[in-house]
């Protein structure tokens, strides 16, 4: 194996990611163009992406156009195309201009019983398409309580990854189920222990390309913890839900990154 320490001697340049989920209309677009403004007042230190709801991500790649802004699907079809009604394919998503698509969040993996085979196939059809795959995975708080979060967290990298991961085009985002829109948030010493085991796993199966590999904290990141949630070692962006939505909240999250 190789040699953690060593790999993880250069920072990461970090992305901040807002998902949207079931929320945002037309007249939400407004929050991108703000967001967009206060961008410009504000020297990026990072990768920016927003995954809007797959109606909005044509108009927003209008609206984003010439900015610092990339944007995102919520998920993708395991085929390019064909008769699956009311899915969406990476090709579909690549086309509308995204560069990101999110892969296996556990809204996904609950409601829609996607396993972490299904999850693989996903994201091979997302770098096939030329998409950077955002790849989700996290503990309940059973399974957190239990002492098995590591256990579970590593077994869904290492089922969920697909043969064609690299570290330009996969980033893993850790999202410990019960921190997602709970306002619950692990202890510093949880999260730092969870991506180190998430980066052994990464470099254990690809090598020095799982040491430059991102890896996202999400689950209830807001501008009151982002600063120190960001500084944590390994510890390579965040993946934002409700905070994204408005551009005053988001912005302070991308300005915490140092």
């Amino acid at each position: 194996m190789a040699n953690t320490s060593k790999l993880q001697a250069k920072p990461l340049r970090k992305l901040i990611a807002g998902n949207w989920k079931m929320n945002g209309l037309s007249k939400d677009i407004g929050e991108i163009k703000r967001l967009h403004t206060l961008l410009k007042k504000t020297p990026v230190q990072a990768d920016i992406a927003i995954c809007p709801p797959a109606t909005l991500l044509v108009p927003m790649a209008q609206v984003t156009r010439g900015s610092d802004i990339r944007l995102g699907g919520q998920d993708c079809h395991v085929a390019q195309s064909g008769a699956h009604t009311g899915d969406i394919s990476a090709a579909m998503i690549k086309n509308t201009g995204a560069r990101y698509v999110i892969i296996g969040h556990s809204e996904r993996r609950t409601d829609h019983n996607e396993t972490n085979a299904m999850v693989a196939q996903k994201m091979e059809a997302a770098h096939n398409a030329g998409l950077i795959a955002i790849m989700c995975l996290g503990e309940t708080l059973k399974e957190r309580k239990s002492g098995k979060a590591l256990a579970i967290i590593g077994g869904q990298l290492r089922g969920s990854l697909a043969k064609t991961a690299t570290a330009k085009n996969t980033v893993i985002a850790y999202e410990p189920v019960w921190a997602i829109g709970t306002g619950l948030v692990p202890t510093n010493a949880e999260i730092m222990a969870a991506h180190l085991h998430l980066r052994k796993n990464l470099v254990k199966k690809l090598g020095v390309e799982g040491a430059k590999t991102r890896i996202l904290y999400g689950g209830s990141v807001k501008p009151s913890n982002a600063e120190e949630i960001l500084n944590l070692v390994n510890v390579d962006g965040a993946l934002v839900g409700g905070a994204s939505l408005k551009a005053s909240d988001f912005i302070q999250i991308i300005r915490s990154v140092g």
